[in-house]
């Protein structure tokens, strides 16, 4: 397979590792990008695996309780001015109210508002407004109580990123915090048990090829990989996270001392895993004026 520059390019953005580096990876892994990825990181040439999915479609993440539930809706729009847009703002809170009374994202879109579907609603919205739009995400989650927080506001309860909190004691403003810390650090999972086992082996294996790397006798990869898989797991686990709050404790040594036990989160940021294909602005604007 040829290795193109944009693939190169592709590579170095999502890992940090220098032009040759990616070059040689793809090559090594026949151009297969997540492959690549892998590679650079037993050779410890990256940075770190970001995803290479770019966040880049628009509209807003609102948030909703009601007693000890609590949704998070997505609506996707194609510009940020519709975002802040009041009309637009206005329907995506009506939606997360409706939210509340049903249990996916398939059954909100059929759902009544004001006399009328929530799909339509928005297909009526897209006539008037002018963008294409859809409802695409909804999560809730249960608990004793149930704490949200939005980062990046664009109108009460609602912005680029949604989290919500559910908890078994504690108080609203220990919810409060463990929210912002899920927005800040973005946990894949709250404990080890809840982890994706093929996401826990994939990175055990980069971690036994680096220690092998290493050349060290087998007895002692061993340890090496015992130790790195701890300090990894404490690392994507809620739980085992140092609290933003107070660094000297974990996530979960922090909920013992509030009171509270945490039962699980929802997070939820706009575009997520949705690629938008980058324009050449100046290419464009030359389009435009030969017309």
């Amino acid at each position: 397979m040829a290795i193109t520059a944009a693939m190169v390019k592709e590579l170095r953005d999502s890992t940090g590792a220098g032009m040759m580096d990616a070059k040689k990876a793809l090559t090594e892994t026949s151009g297969d990008l997540e492959a690549a990825v892998d590679w650079l990181r037993t050779k410890g040439l990256a940075k770190a695996a970001k995803k290479s999915g770019r966040t880049a479609a628009e509209g807003l993440v609102a948030v909703s309780v009601s007693g000890n539930k609590g949704v998070a809706v997505e609506v996707n729009s194609e510009t940020d001015f519709v975002a802040k847009n009041a009309e637009f703002q206005k329907m995506v809170g009506d939606i997360a109210q409706v939210a509340l009374t049903v249990s996916d994202v398939d059954a909100l879109n059929a759902a009544d508002l004001g006399g009328k579907t929530v799909a339509d609603v928005v297909k009526d919205k897209v006539a008037t407004i002018g963008e294409n739009m859809n409802v695409r995400r909804m999560v809730s989650i249960e608990g004793d109580s149930v704490v949200s927080y939005v980062h990046n506001a664009a109108a009460d309860g609602m912005g680029n990123i949604g989290v919500l909190v559910a908890l078994k004691g504690g108080d609203e403003a220990f919810g409060k915090q463990v929210a912002m810390h899920v927005a800040a650090v973005n946990p894949a999972s709250l404990s080890e048990a809840d982890l994706d086992a093929d996401y826990v082996a994939r990175e055990k294996a980069i971690l036994v090829e680096q220690a092998r790397e290493s050349g060290k006798p087998e007895q002692v990869i061993e340890k090496m990989i015992e130790g790195r898989m701890k300090k990894f797991l404490s690392e994507v686990t809620l739980l085992g996270q140092s609290f933003v709050i107070n660094p000297d404790l974990t996530v979960e040594a922090a909920a013992k001392e509030a009171g509270a036990e945490i039962l699980g989160f929802v997070r939820l940021v706009v575009g997520e895993g949705i690629e938008k294909a980058e324009e050449d602005f100046a290419a464009e604007v030359m389009k435009t004026a030969k017309g």
